[in-house]
């Protein structure tokens, strides 16, 4: 699973932290005792989110500040095909059920081991053991290591495993650090990436250093040894103005997640540049469809037809996002102009419609108070959601919108754990968040059988879809049955699709700086200081 993430954003959710200016360590420092009287440079960089834990099989979050300790088995280069990662090549049986891998043998660990097929079927195996998202690996049945040949058995053709291991959920642990820490893994993380972890202080930052060994960069990379710069240093900043006045003061040198009230801003500054794409996934409004006032599928589609994306867009994201209605955006496989255009067609904004569809199932406002009620109870439900400025702000606008058609719509502003660990336990009523993932498999993570923790919806028809497009291995075809699969969740409405956000970054002071469209990542091989 996002993203960014790839980032596949499983439940975005934020920490509550501050970074004291006055605490912030210089973004350069000299070197002492090293022998050589070289500049150590130190490359900050600002981030919303901290993610719970560094061990990728564990964490609920994985973007730029948890990902780079780790290489991939396969990658997806600047056009979104997937290449050659750590695995040299790759091949797949005619029946689908037999991946075999080939393993760069050049490649090490962070403990210097190399990184053979026993490691790589140690993580495997750990992944499926401890990880909630174990469904990423699909339905293996046995692994087999030799040397660096890696055999991978499902007990079915499994498609989307090849988007799967271009993700970090997936990708091998040094197993000398595994050996040694067990489940304290996250606390001394170590695999074969281009950075090292070095130090980690809870609610303020986690610094990595460069990995000396590194020489196997990807193909789209320029520099495929060792990075630029000794350090890099992630910094957790929930507060927008704090983190916007630490970029303009220099202390730090790259800003993700630019507020979009401040982007305008930013861009008149001398020397400060700005990079955006796309997320590879979308912003929603998802129901808790066992909860009884959702079980109605007029219900739902009412709050569909009760929400306008553009205010969401125009005012909350400062125009940096595109309106959606289908639950697929452009960015990923699948993506159909059909299917986005009859949701358009049947959920733009209809307020009329909506309380229409309100009173056939029930709700009705009998008392004048303009909010609808059903056996004497008004139609209220409690909206969960992060505590990132910007999503608050949407979750305002929806709150108005939905006073509209007469449903009261309270806020309730959740910390990480808690969202993580109740909304499997469907103790929400209804959801603001976001998914980031590179397949539509997507789909089937979020209303597959086991897997809708969000969502709590499952559909007989829909896993039957989903499921075949998982076992069909010619991708044509496959994409065929998205098409059929997202058509169902329009008519159904389990949830509200509202917009795929501009991701913008800001920059001083570095060249070379890109960024990964579909893997929503830094490429930090070839940065550079000024």
């Amino acid at each position: 699973m996002k993203k960014k993430a790839w980032r596949i954003l499983l439940i975005a959710i934020l920490s509550t932290m501050v970074i004291l200016a006055g605490c912030t360590p210089k973004s350069n420092e000299q070197s002492s005792g090293n022998g050589e009287g070289k500049s150590r440079n130190t490359l900050v960089i600002s981030s919303v989110r901290e993610p719970d834990t560094i061990d990728v099989h564990k964490t609920t979050w994985v973007d730029d500040s948890n990902a780079h300790i780790y290489d991939t088995l396969l990658r997806r280069d600047l056009d979104g095909n997937i290449i050659p990662g750590l695995a040299e090549k790759y091949e797949i049986s005619k029946d689908g059920k037999v991946w075999t891998f080939y393993l760069d043998k050049n490649a090490k660990f962070h403990s210097g081991e190399p990184v053979t097929a026993e490691a790589v079927k140690k993580s495997f195996e750990r992944f499926l053991q401890h990880s909630a998202i174990k469904f990423l690996a699909g339905p293996v049945d046995k692994i087999e290591a030799d040397a660096q040949k890696l055999m991978v058995y499902f007990t079915e053709p499994f498609a989307p495993f090849a988007s799967g291991l271009t993700t970090v959920y997936l990708a091998p642990m040094d197993p000398k650090s595994l050996d040694e820490y067990g489940d304290d893994f996250g606390e001394h993380p170590a695999a074969s990436g281009i950075f090292k972890f070095g130090e980690r202080i809870r609610g303020s930052s986690i610094t990595y250093t460069k990995n000396d060994e590194y020489n196997w960069g990807p193909s789209f990379v320029d520099n495929k040894g060792v990075s630029d710069f000794d350090k890099y240093e992630f910094r957790f900043i929930t507060d927008d103005d704090t983190r916007v006045l630490e970029f303009k003061k220099g202390t730090t040198q790259i800003m993700t997640r630019v507020p979009p009230n401040y982007i305008k801003d930013l861009e008149t500054i001398e020397g400060v540049k700005i990079d955006s794409m796309y997320d590879q996934g979308i912003t929603y409004l998802g129901f808790n469809n066992k909860k009884p006032m959702f079980q109605d599928k007029r219900v739902r589609q009412a709050i569909a037809l009760g929400i306008d994306r553009e205010p969401i867009v125009e005012f909350a994201l400062e125009g940096y996002a595109k309106p959606l209605f289908g639950p697929l955006p452009q960015t990923i496989p699948g993506y159909s102009e059909k299917v986005e255009g009859e949701a358009k067609q049947k959920y733009t904004k209809n307020v009329e419609m909506a309380k229409s569809l309100l009173a056939e199932s029930g709700w009705k406002d009998s008392n004048g108070d303009g909010i609808v009620e059903k056996d004497g109870k008004p139609f209220s439900f409690e909206i969960w959601l992060s505590d990132e400025p910007v999503m608050q702000r949407i979750v305002q606008i929806l709150q108005g919108q939905l006073k509209d058609i007469g449903i009261k719509v309270n806020i309730s502003v959740q910390e990480a754990a808690a969202m993580a660990a109740n909304t499997p336990k469907g103790l929400h009523d209804a959801i603001l968040v976001g998914y980031g993932w590179s397949d539509p498999d997507v789909l089937y993570m979020l209303f597959g059988k086991g897997s809708s923790i969000r969502m709590h919806y499952e559909s007989e028809k829909l896993q039957s879809l989903l499921t075949k497009a998982r076992q069909t291995m010619d991708n044509e075809e496959r994409m065929k049955i998205y098409e059929q699969a997202q058509q169902f969740l329009v008519e159904e409405s389990p949830w509200v699709p509202l917009f795929v956000r501009e991701n913008v970054t800001a920059y001083r002071d570095i060249d070379g700086f890109k960024q990964n469209p579909y893997t929503q990542s830094i490429i930090f091989n070839d940065i550079t200081s000024k």
